[in-house]
């Protein structure tokens, strides 16, 4: 058994690297060749490489057989034979033909961004619902590349797992069942339909699960953001959790939720997900559904933005990309401008761009207070103001008014608890029945008196004002 997450293919070391992306005219991204393989080193540094080198080329696109230029093909080979680097790691998603043209080329192993970030997903999968979900996504990435993959993986040899808890091999081949050399695609997909089953059990349970959340009436706050600009340390920080925190990429797969109490007395259940990244691929959105629900099914996002990073502005873009895709965008969002601790001036962030936005550093605790009010704020942007009358023997009333609610004004009554507030629209039609006529100022109102709280109109939060 070894102790280590990748091949030693090189002796005594593991297995070198070499980058190489194509700075495309017709692009329309946000990011920069060099930032892009930059953020690809890092991937191959977490998957367990050493990266001993990186190149791009100009052109339109991408072209067709290889990817890049046949001389920069050529020129790789050159380098590969005189020993320079041991796989080929490709900042895209290659097709089936151009991986195989490619390695046929170059004669080395190549690994596209999506294979990579695959396998890294192997490596952190550690429960059955994560690791089911990253098998789907390999084995849908795979099928179309049976036949390239064969020679390949025959000078591979099988994975192991590792002292860590994570799945040995080379970059590009853990995971399960890849390493069976006669696997055929009658196989592979009798192996997908037979996980779809099985995740689609998770999906209901999950379903279930918010459903239970849905009847208390708990507001979900979905923890998102691009990977490692510290959810998790955030996530923690907020719960006093012991979520895994490590400097890597995608460190957390499997969503973990909390309980958490806001300052303004209001209950909110605090989930932490697996993080975004430009160029996600689409088999990997796909499979993690049931991870990603809970993002679709929260009532509010709670972004996570690393403004130190350079990028920080592109990484943002990413997010709601992702967000488009998942049709989540449009949800009420609160932005934590993550790590001004490592900032010499904080106060130059420019907050303007992000929406509900609090400078906060996770590490050090520094404005989580005032990010939870940011975040009760939205909350009760999402309220009807409702004035009830609650007989004394309903004590469980009074109280379930302070959990789901926030209250303005109590006053003892002879027939009872007098309340005046804000609850969410679930909860109108339980204390429908104790409806009071509403307090009398004196001054006219800007607004019709308050409808029957068992009217689906009741008033949001925001419809009241008094005027002079």
């Amino acid at each position: 058994m070894s102790d280590r997450l990748i091949n030693l293919a090189a002796e005594g070391g593991p297995e070198r690297a070499f980058l190489v992306a194509v700075d495309s005219a017709a692009s329309e991204s946000l990011w920069d060749v060099s930032d892009s393989l930059a953020e690809l080193a890092s991937l191959a540094t977490t998957a367990g490489a050493t990266v001993v080198g990186s190149l791009s080329q100009r052109l339109p696109t991408p072209t067709a057989n290889l990817y890049i230029g046949k001389g920069r093909a050529n020129e790789l080979a050159l380098r590969h034979t005189d020993g320079e680097f041991d796989v080929l790691i490709v900042d895209d998603e290659l097709s089936p033909s151009q991986q195989r043209n490619l390695e046929e080329t170059v004669d080395a192993r190549v690994i596209d961004r999506t294979a990579l970030i695959l396998d890294i997903f192997a490596q952190h999968a550690h429960t059955r619902e994560g690791q089911l979900q990253v098998e789907l996504a390999q084995l849908e990435y795979r099928l179309p590349r049976l036949v390239g993959l064969r020679n390949s993986l025959s000078r591979l040899g099988g994975g192991s797992r590792g002292a860590t808890g994570g799945v040995g091999g080379a970059i590009g081949a853990r995971g399960p069942g890849e390493t069976k050399l006669e696997i055929d695609r009658r196989r592979v997909r009798s192996r997908i339909a037979e996980l779809n089953r099985e995740l689609e059990g998770v999906r209901r349970s999950r379903a279930t699960q918010r459903q239970q959340r849905a009847a208390q009436a708990i507001p979900v706050v979905a923890v998102v953001g691009y990977t490692n600009a510290g959810k998790s340390t955030l996530f923690n920080a907020l719960t006093s959790a012991a979520t895994l925190v490590e400097n890597k990429l995608f460190a957390t797969l499997d969503p973990t939720t909390r309980h958490l109490t806001l300052p303004s007395h209001q209950e909110v259940l605090l989930t932490d997900t697996v993080g975004f990244i430009q160029k996600l691929p689409t088999s990997l959105v796909a499979a993690f559904r049931a991870t990603l629900e809970e993002v679709t099914e929260a009532d509010i996002l709670l972004e996570v933005v690393d403004v130190t990073h350079e990028n920080a502005v592109e990484q943002n873009q990413t997010v709601n990309d992702v967000l488009e895709e998942l049709g989540a965008a449009e949800k009420p969002r609160v932005t934590a401008l993550n790590k001004i601790d490592l900032l010499a001036d904080p106060s130059l962030v420019d907050m303007s761009i992000y929406p509900n936005a609090v400078c906060v550093s996770a590490a050090q605790h520094t404005n989580l207070d005032a990010l939870m009010g940011k975040i009760a704020d939205v909350i009760i942007s999402g309220m009807v103001r409702i004035r009830v009358l609650l007989p004394y023997d309903r004590g469980d009333l009074v109280e379930l008014f302070h959990r789901r609610g926030q209250v303005n004004r109590q006053d003892a009554q002879s027939e009872g608890t007098l309340v005046t507030g804000l609850l969410p629209r679930t909860f109108v039609g339980v204390f429908a029945p104790f409806r009071a006529a509403p307090e009398y100022s004196g001054r006219r109102r800007s607004v019709r008196p308050a409808p029957d709280v068992a009217d689906a109109d009741a008033q949001p939060a925001s419809a009241v004002a008094d005027e002079d």
